[in-house]
C-alpha cells in the first residue's frame, strides 16, 4: 500500500448510517431516459462493511447462489451512493460480477439532503472533509468484505464516476492487486490550493499507478481541460505505462454516463459501457 495514503484513522461517530434514499436531489428532476435495472436473479441490497473505526453502509449486488465471482468496486459520484450508483451495481451483477459500492461519506454526513440550491453546502459540509487516506482504507475494507462473502479478490476491478473517477486513479496507485480500473471524468490535476486531506492527484502519481486504467472524458466538460488529459497521456507514456487508454467523446459533457441527469449522452454512454466491460475482461476481471 502507498505511504501517501497510510495516515492513521481515529475512531469517531458516524454521521450517516444508511445510503442516500432514492436519487440525489442535487441535479434536479429525473431525466426521462433514467435506467432502472431490476434485481431479479440477484442478491442485492444494503450491507454493513466493517472498517478501521466502525462500520459504514454500502450496496452490494451479485448473482444469486454463485460464489468466487470477480469483484468490481463502484466508487460513487460526488452525490454519494444514491439510486443511480446502486443501479450500476445491479447492471454489473447481471453481467456476473460481485459489485460493491461503499458509502465513502458515512463519517461526514448524508449527501442526499442537499438539493440544487445547496450544492456549495454539500461540498463545504461533506466533500471537502473526506480524506483520501480514509477513502483508500474504506475501499480496502470493501474488498475484504467481498472476500469474506465468497468473491475472488484475485480478479479485482474498480470503476468510479466524477469524484470517484479521480479515486480510481488513486486506488490503482494504492492497491497493487487491482487488475483494471475504469475512470469516468475524474480530475487529473491538483487545484491551485491543495487540501492536506487530498494531497495528490493522478498527475502526481503516474509512476505509482499499478493497473491499466481506461479513462473516459467529455469534450464539452467545462471542469476538466483537454490539455490535462493530454498531459496525463504523455506522462503515462513517458513512465512506460502503455497499458492505459484515454477515450475523449467530443460532444459529451461531464456526467455523460449519468442517465438520470440532463447531461446524459445515450450514444456515448452505451459505447463506454461496452468498452468498460471489454476492458475488464481483457485485463482479467471476468
Amino acid at each position: 500500500m502507498d505511504k501517501d495514503f497510510a495516515a492513521p484513522i481515529t475512531r469517531r461517530t458516524f454521521a450517516a448510517t444508511g445510503l442516500v434514499a432514492g436519487f440525489t436531489l442535487a441535479t434536479g428532476p429525473l431525466n426521462a431516459a433514467t435506467i432502472v435495472t431490476d434485481a431479479k436473479g440477484l442478491d442485492a441490497g444494503e450491507v454493513s462493511i466493517p472498517v478501521s473505526d466502525g462500520k459504514i453502509p454500502g450496496y452490494r449486488a451479485k448473482p444469486s447462489g454463485k460464489s468466487n465471482l470477480p469483484i468490481i468496486l463502484v466508487v460513487q459520484e460526488v452525490f454519494g451512493v444514491h439510486e443511480h450508483i446502486r443501479d450500476i451495481c445491479r447492471r454489473l451483477a447481471h453481467r456476473g460480477y460481485y459489485a460493491i459500492a461503499p458509502s465513502l461519506y458515512a463519517r461526514q454526513g448524508d449527501p442526499g439532503k442537499y438539493d440544487m440550491q445547496h450544492l456549495k453546502d454539500l461540498f463545504n459540509d461533506i466533500v471537502a472533509k473526506v480524506p483520501d487516506a480514509e477513502v483508500m482504507t474504506d475501499l480496502d475494507s470493501a474488498v475484504a468484505f467481498a472476500s469474506g462473502d465468497g468473491a475472488d479478490t484475485a480478479r479485482l476491478g474498480i470503476v468510479g464516476f466524477c469524484w470517484g473517477g479521480r479515486i480510481v486513479w488513486l486506488y490503482a496507485a494504492h492497491n497493487q492487486h487491482v487488475k483494471a480500473g475504469v475512470s469516468f471524468y475524474g480530475a487529473l490535476r491538483a487545484p491551485a490550493t491543495v487540501s492536506p486531506l487530498r494531497p495528490k492527484y493522478p498527475l502526481d502519481l503516474v509512476a505509482e499507478i499499478n493497473a491499466p486504467v481506461l479513462a473516459f472524458y467529455g469534450g464539452q466538460d467545462k471542469g476538466i481541460k483537454v490539455a490535462d488529459i493530454e498531459e496525463m497521456k504523455a506522462a503515462m507514456r513517458d513512465a512506460g505505462k502503455n497499458d492505459c487508454k484515454f477515450e475523449l467523446f467530443p460532444d459529451a459533457q461531464h456526467g455523460f454516463f449519468a442517465d438520470y441527469r440532463p447531461s446524459y449522452n445515450e450514444k456515448d454512454a452505451k459505447q463506454a459501457w461496452r468498452e468498460w466491460l471489454a476492458w475488464m475482461k481483457k485485463n482479467g476481471v471476468a
